[in-house]
């Protein structure tokens, strides 16, 4: 049996969505899920207990990051992350491609790969789809990405169609160079930005070489929520029924929803955590601002209908104030409940999913949190 393998229970019958069953060597998962994002082999703020409580238990690590810091080979000496960072559940490694996007003013590409700046030191790094496998292959994580270059979403025709190229060329290398296909699942990434032609074109490459799962990458990097969805939408269709679909860097609550109804099993993003590390936490009647001066005072929980340990623990006032005095606490108790917030959420989503009312699920849902008809 392949390292991961996914099961299609049922189908919405309003919108089409997928509910199914992720299989991988360290858990079982329901979808669609939200993956929280442990960029340097830790969820920030929080312990692996914790991790638990507001993860289905299948969190990220990034490549580019560990490579750097403390190096992919003494992680490979602690029984890779999970081993390090002490986490006994499922993990996903990106391949460092985003950081080719992200840090594009410090990297030079070529088609043997990348070569970056350190980011701090300014040493020399060169990174190839060989060395992405390699280090991932020591990382040691379930299911692994492929070296890629994410592009501006409105790149030229010309650049598009040259980088994808490019990317698909660098996925079979990857694949070539793979050690550990039968406990590491490689999953292809399709890219080709804003223009729908190159989309199909590169997805349809990916699947000639054939990866237990795919992505979709370059989305969510600058362009309109509506360039987003009709992105997704376009896809929904083409995609492999029978294999995960991965989007990748996204986590926003309506987007989450949304993505859902356009056939995404998986979603990841550093948002939920970062928002809360600045005040800001996510409730069933929208975002809040913590360190608002109107919650000072205030007795009420932070989320009534939230059933986390924060929201049972503690009043606005005590979080208003943990959050103004930039306490570590502050930015610990509004991670745990903003993640424990989307785990819920994807709860509810797979449940509409089954009772075919997620579009009805969606209405009720923006409306409760303050968005405007999408």
């Amino acid at each position: 049996m392949a390292a991961v393998w996914y099961e299609l229970k049922h189908q919405c019958k309003q919108t089409g969505a997928r509910y199914g069953i992720l299989h991988t060597p360290h858990g079982d998962f329901e979808t669609p899920l939200f993956m929280p994002v442990g960029t340097k082999a830790n969820v920030k703020t929080l312990i692996p207990s914790e991790i638990k409580e507001v993860s289905e238990g299948l969190i990220l690590g990034n490549t580019y990051h560990l490579w750097l810091q403390p190096g992919d080979e003494i992680i490979k000496k602690f029984g890779g992350i999970r081993g390090f960072m002490n986490w006994d559940g499922a993990l996903l490694t990106d391949s460092g491609g985003f950081q080719v996007f992200s840090l594009s003013k410090i990297r030079k590409i070529t088609e043997e790969g990348v070569e970056f700046r350190h980011h701090k030191s300014g040493e020399k790094l060169f990174l190839t789809p060989e060395k992405s496998i390699e280090i991932q292959n020591n990382l040691g994580a379930d299911i692994i990405m492929s070296f890629d270059e994410c592009p501006p979403f409105n790149s030229t025709y010309e650049y598009m169609k040259d980088s994808v190229d490019r990317t698909i060329r660098w996925a079979k290398r990857g694949k070539d160079a793979h050690k550990n296909p039968e406990t590491q699942a490689l999953f292809g990434i399709v890219q080709g930005g804003g223009n729908k032609e190159i989309r199909k074109y590169c997805l349809e490459k990916l699947m000639e070489i054939d990866f237990p799962g795919y992505s979709i990458g370059g989305l969510s990097v600058g362009e309109s929520k509506a360039d987003m969805y009709e992105m997704l939408e376009f896809l929904k269709d083409i995609m492999p029924s029978d294999k995960p679909r991965y989007l990748m860097g996204v986590g926003s609550p309506d987007d989450l929803v949304v993505g859902a109804m356009n056939g995404i099993d998986m979603f990841d993003c550093v948002l939920p955590s970062r928002n809360a590390r600045h005040g800001t936490a996510f409730t069933s009647y929208g975002k809040v601002q913590v360190k608002n001066a109107s919650l000072k005072s205030s007795h009420e929980p932070l989320d009534p209908k939230c059933d986390c340990y924060v929201c049972k623990t503690y009043t606005k006032g005590y979080l208003n104030h943990l959050v103004k005095s930039e306490e570590i606490l502050g930015m610990r108790l509004l991670t745990y409940h903003n993640l424990y917030f989307l785990k819920t959420l994807m709860a509810n989503v797979r449940k509409a999913i089954q009772e075919d009312r997620l579009a009805d699920f969606k209405d009720e849902f923006f409306k409760s949190f303050g968005y405007e008809k999408k």
